[in-house]
């Protein structure tokens, strides 16, 4: 439970640092000013896309065989550090939008961060991870991971990602990823 945790959040607090989900965190920050419906939409959010992620890893791992499940785990985690190297690109969301002023703090930041989330690489990650490890713990994982990525950057703002090093954080990140999937095929 406890290495399952470990690793799933630190897979994920790898992952989300300079990703476009905790540039939106900070951009919520600057327009919205109200921290607390902003941590808990995020929390909301992620919770939800994660949990779905983790019950489609779980169900993976009834479909097929273990040798099969070792391949696409390894395959998944290597994907991963791969995509990892890519630098997100702004996907032209606008915090402007008519429905956004009218939704409120909480739900302009669930269902922003919701979207965000499909299919990003944390929510892959998720599914990944919950193939090897039990879905529960990895979601709990995942989720603490997310908001100790972003909830310093819905305090911080845009002090915080001008510090960073991003490459070679997702530099690390890709290396880990690499690494795990590398480890899965060899033990």
């Amino acid at each position: 439970m406890l290495e399952t945790m470990l690793i799933s959040t630190g897979a994920v607090v790898l992952a989300e640092m300079g990703d476009k989900t905790q540039l939106l965190a900070l951009l919520l920050a600057a327009r919205f000013h109200k921290n607390t419906p902003i941590v808990l939409g995020i929390l909301a959010a992620t919770l939800i896309n994660h949990g779905l992620a983790g019950a489609f890893g779980g169900w993976l791992t009834t479909q097929f065989s273990p040798q099969t499940i070792k391949w696409i785990l390894a395959g998944s985690f290597i994907a991963m550090g791969l995509w990892m190297l890519i630098p997100d690109k702004e996907d032209g969301a606008s915090l402007e939008s008519e429905w956004l002023k009218k939704a409120g703090v909480f739900t302009a930041t669930f269902v922003t961060f919701f979207l965000a989330e499909m299919g990003d690489k944390t929510q892959i990650a998720t599914i990944a991870l919950a193939v090897k490890y039990p879905a529960l713990w990895v979601v709990a994982g995942t989720t603490l991971g997310m908001l100790i990525a972003d909830v310093p950057a819905v305090y911080l703002g845009d002090k915080l990602s001008a510090k960073l090093p991003m490459k070679w954080i997702h530099a690390a990140c890709a290396a880990l990823f690499i690494g795990l999937g590398l480890a899965t095929l060899l033990f």
